[in-house]
């Protein structure tokens, strides 16, 4: 029987089509390889996925006692969290709304099979 280990953040401060893009670099890769791709990747988003990664990792070692070289990335999701409306004000009286995106960051690992 698999176990789920899990680890979330949330409401971090990057839109969620753009750790989309990150998260599915790693998608079904084992736990080191896609940290190690995290690690070069240079987008902004690679930094809160990698550290979600670490901390299921993490969870998966002291709460299961599964070793870090067995775990593959099951499943990660990005959902959209709050998105904080900010306003600009344009010429001739507009307005002119700046949308700060948010989103939450879900990983779960598995147990690779024998």
């Amino acid at each position: 029987m698999a176990h789920d280990i899990f680890a979330q953040a949330r409401f971090i401060p990057i839109s969620a089509q753009k750790a989309r893009l990150v998260a599915d670099l790693v998608r079904g890769k084992d736990v080191q390889q896609a940290i190690t791709l995290l690690k070069f990747t240079p987008n902004r988003a690679a930094h809160p996925v990698s550290k979600v990664l670490v901390s299921a990792m993490s969870n998966g070692e002291e709460n299961f006692g599964v070793s870090r070289d067995d775990m593959v990335v099951y499943r990660i999701m990005v959902d959209e969290a709050p998105t904080r409306k900010w306003r600009r004000f344009g010429a001739r009286g507009r307005f002119k709304p700046w949308l700060r995106r948010s989103s939450h960051i879900t990983v779960i690992l598995r147990e690779r099979e024998a």
